[in-house]
């Protein structure tokens, strides 16, 4: 069977498309060692549900395997259908095992996320794949190139504009706000520490894709709130540029109380524009990675300020602090997360001081994990969300 699909000239109509999809299922499925005479038949559409193909095999010594596949032109994690399809399966069959199986002509990473948070599996036309059903079938394939349109434009999660929107929206003392596009625009300016505003133009194009991802969703009462922040997080973690933020070594002879107190007087003096930032902010806001290097952020214009107030002169190695100049003010959104101490400098928000440390090298990864369980997971539980 010809199963090569291209719909990068066409756009094809749903009986072209369930036609292809279901001869990539068959495809797929001709792979599986040991069940062999698989059927994919069209519309089988009973329990009066929209299922699209029924694809039926047999293990030699078990059941029948049953796969009801959902098929979506144009998928969106935000479209995915939630229903708890599984009541209306049998169970403890010993002759009969039924799954459920999203297909479209291209899965993102973030809609296969979703399928298998779900329990779902799910196939595209390019042979990407998890097909899974306990005990009798696994099938999983991935990094094929798609033979479909090229994927609708996405925001750009790495840009600094971007991040704004982001880390206001994570941030554990907001978690639980509900949010307007113009709202997100002016919140920025309303901050003790003002922070530059991201353009509306930009709010709409980020609010938009998070929506379309099932990161946020639909308030109640009208506007959008978060609804997956673990994952919004993560997305936000793979793609932030650490390296945009200058590095530089610096060397002071002060110590303990004497360095914390100057410090504390620099933050009050650059009006909150210098912070701990990445393994030092962790060290107050959950301490697991023992080092000796004192990080901050300190913007461009104060860093002679610093200089002067810290006795700290750059140096090329033996370094024992690590001054990050950001490439965006972005960095100093700290809500009420990032002030630790009438006598102490504020740190990054936590979920700055995560991705941070994420990309800080070292053992960057392991405390940003304790980071993570011991201070952003129990914060979103508590605002009600689900992690």
């Amino acid at each position: 069977m010809n199963t090569t699909y291209s719909v990068n000239t066409t756009r094809p109509s749903a009986a072209a498309l369930e036609k292809a999809l279901a001869a990539k299922l068959q495809e797929l499925l001709g792979t599986v060692p040991g069940i062999s005479g698989w059927t994919v038949e069209t519309n089988p559409a009973p329990f009066n549900r929209a299922f699209d193909l029924l694809a039926r095999g047999k293990s030699p010594h078990g059941p029948i395997i049953e796969l009801w596949v959902d098929c979506r032109r144009e998928p969106r994690p935000s479209q995915f259908p939630y229903v708890a399809i599984e009541r209306e399966f049998e169970k403890d069959s010993t002759k009969l095992v039924r799954a459920w199986v999203f297909a479209a002509p291209y899965v993102s990473p973030r809609m296969a996320q979703i399928c298998e948070d779900h329990h779902w599996s799910w196939f595209d036309l390019a042979g990407n794949c998890k097909i899974t059903v306990p005990t009798f079938l696994h099938i999983e394939r991935r990094g094929n190139k798609p033979v479909h349109e090229t994927p609708r434009p996405v925001a750009n999660l790495s840009t600094p504009e971007a991040g704004r929107v982001i880390r206001a929206l994570l941030a554990p003392e907001n978690a639980g706000l509900s949010w307007t596009q113009r709202y997100m625009e002016i919140h920025f300016g309303e901050l003790p520490r003002r922070i530059p505003e991201p353009s509306l133009g930009l709010v709409n194009k980020v609010v938009r894709y998070l929506r379309e991802e099932a990161f946020i969703e639909e308030s109640p009462g009208g506007g959008f709130r978060l609804r997956d922040p673990l994952k919004l997080l993560v997305a936000w973690r793979d793609a932030y540029r650490f390296d945009r933020h200058a590095r530089q070594g610096y060397f002071t002879l002060l110590k303990g109380k004497e360095l914390r107190e100057a410090l504390a007087r620099l933050g009050v003096r650059t009006g909150g524009y210098a912070v701990y930032a990445a393994f030092s902010a962790a060290d107050f806001q959950a301490p697991h990675v023992r080092q000796p290097k004192t990080w901050l952020y300190v913007r461009e214009k104060e860093i002679p300020k610093f200089a002067r107030l810290v006795e700290a002169k750059p140096v090329e190695s033996g370094e024992n602090l690590v001054v990050l100049v950001p490439d965006d003010d972005g960095i100093f959104y700290m809500g009420d997360g990032g002030i630790m101490g009438e006598h102490r400098m504020a740190c990054t928000n936590a979920v700055q001081t995560y991705v941070d440390l994420w990309h800080a090298g070292g053992r960057g990864e392991e405390a940003a994990e304790a980071l993570l369980e011991q201070r952003l997971k129990p914060q979103w539980k508590d605002k009600g969300l689900k992690v």
